[in-house]
């Protein structure tokens, strides 16, 4: 068959077809991999995003609510302070 030119550049042929195959196989498989951890990382991202918004909204509360009291407390001072003057 080393003798045959056919023969021989029949056989170089394919086996670079089949390494052609091989390699094709293996990048595609490369690519799905990829493509599912950017998919993954993609909704750990959204996840997180919802969390942060939800903590956000959380803190805006407390201090709505922390606000709200400071108020109170200026109101109740401010009343003590005017006793406290017109007991002098």
């Amino acid at each position: 068959m080393a003798e045959d030119p056919a023969g021989v550049w029949a056989a170089g042929l394919g086996t670079a077809g089949v390494f052609a195959l091989l390699i094709v196989v293996v990048w595609q498989f490369a690519a799905t991999w990829r493509a599912r951890m950017l998919a993954t990382r993609e909704d750990e991202y959204k996840r997180l995003t919802v969390k942060y918004a939800e903590l956000l909204e959380d803190n805006t509360e407390i201090l709505r609510r922390y606000t709200d009291e400071l108020s109170e407390t200026r109101k109740s001072v401010d009343s003590m302070e005017r006793m406290m003057r017109e007991l002098d």
